[in-house]
């Protein structure tokens, strides 16, 4: 993977933005380190970016990397196998991600999404009514109380989880995003993969309902000849969408309202109508992005980028963050959240074939969650400065371990 030395990626995510600049510098291409020695390409620029994840050439099936060998055998390496060594469209190439998008894209139609906003807004006003009861001038923790229970219930309605099994598929996906974790923790963390996803398909076979679990359940008992999915494929579909459908919507809400917080000119213009809802959502989504590096796409064959050569079996990271905040795209202050500019585009929730399929979901619990909280808490406003604020420990997950907030002047 060439000769420079690689960057060593901080693996507890503590300053996210400062690392995308420091490669910056570096070029457009970036040789890292992830967790446990992993080697791979960092990309700096968001038109870098955009042509490698729809280069052909480009490959998401872990069969297509060189060290795959290394990595079943390095335990160190165990926590990247959570990301690439799964049976669902996350990890997919070709004809095998067709097939499997095919499969589960009916059930995330607009109607499905249109269906939930009742059962959002309901949840988002319990949610606001228990923050209401608290004690007056008690800070509260925005990430427990609001920004995390709304996604985990709408995900576990739309999935019909049943709430014995919640609380523990919560601490699961937490999990995963932990890229701090040790071998051993990333090995119990996949072990409760095989235990907690296996339970709830048992559990929705006994108890079917409106739910995607069963229309998954559904889909891998269909007629067979290759129009089903497997036992692996079924579990980590399940896994692939909860978590995409959880993690990421927590921390979409908590990054856009820490972002108001700390620029109240452009919270005041949003409150006033001058800044709509959807502009917050979308620079949050730029500025801040859910995930800021996904592991891991590979280069089928050799391909030259300015100079710099990646190798036939190379590893290469998806740099959402670092698309966001490149200034040859979003201009010289990409690093500044501004809701009013209204930039060009994101590559927040991907694009082409690998294209989040939740992404209209997310919008709308966001949409609903954040005009409804300010509105319910006008003065609502950050419990501690922002430098004292803990990131999720996390290079991938980007969003804040917790928010404390004071509802009330």
């Amino acid at each position: 993977m060439g000769s420079a030395a690689p960057v060593v990626l901080d693996p507890f995510g503590r300053d996210l933005p400062g690392e995308v600049r420091r490669l910056r510098d570096l070029g457009p291409l970036v040789l890292v380190e992830l967790p446990g020695g992993i080697p791979a390409w960092a990309v700096t620029r968001h038109d870098l970016l955009k042509d490698l994840i729809l280069n052909p050439l480009v490959s998401k099936d872990k069969r297509h990397w060189r060290l795959l060998p290394q990595a079943a055998a390095e335990p160190a390496w165990t926590w990247v196998m959570t990301w690439i060594g799964v049976s669902n469209m996350l990890s997919a190439y070709g004809e095998e991600h067709r097939r499997l998008r095919k499969l589960i894209a009916p059930s995330f139609t607009a109607r499905r999404t249109k269906a939930m906003q009742p059962i959002v807004e309901e949840i988002v006003a319990e949610l606001l009514d228990a923050m209401a009861a608290l004690p007056p001038g008690q800070a509260v923790d925005l990430r427990t109380a609001y920004a995390h229970p709304l996604p985990m219930r709408v995900i576990c309605e739309l999935f019909g989880v049943p709430a014995h099994m919640r609380e523990e598929m919560a601490r699961m996906m937490e999990a995963i995003m932990d890229t701090t974790a040790t071998p051993e923790q990333a090995a119990a963390t996949a072990a409760q993969i095989g235990t907690v996803l296996p339970a709830l398909v048992a559990y929705k076979r006994e108890h079917p309902g409106d739910d995607l679990t069963t229309e998954l359940i559904n889909v891998r008992d269909g007629d067979g000849g290759g129009a089903s999915l497997s036992d692996d494929e079924l579990r980590d579909t399940l896994l692939l969408l909860i978590a995409a459908g959880h993690e990421t919507t927590v921390n979409l809400i908590g990054n856009a309202v820490h972002a108001l917080l700390t620029h109240p000119d452009q919270l005041r213009r949003t409150l006033a109508g001058e800044i709509g809802w959807e502009a917050v959502i979308e620079e949050t989504l730029r500025w801040a992005p859910s995930i800021a590096n996904l592991p891991l796409r590979f280069a089928i064959e050799a391909i030259d980028v300015d100079g710099v050569r990646i190798e036939a079996g190379d590893a290469i990271i998806t740099t959402y963050l670092a698309a966001g905040h490149d200034p040859d795209q979003h201009g010289p202050d990409a690093d500044r959240f501004d809701a009013a500019q209204h930039r060009d585009e994101h590559l927040a929730f991907g694009i082409g074939v690998h294209r989040c399929i939740g992404a209209p979901l997310a919008r709308q619990e966001a949409l609903a969650a954040l005009p409804a909280l300010f509105a319910r808490f006008p003065d609502l406003r950050l419990a501690v400065e922002g430098d004292r604020l803990a990131h999720v420990p996390s290079f991938i997950a980007h969003g804040w371990n917790e928010l404390p907030v004071h509802l009330h002047r």
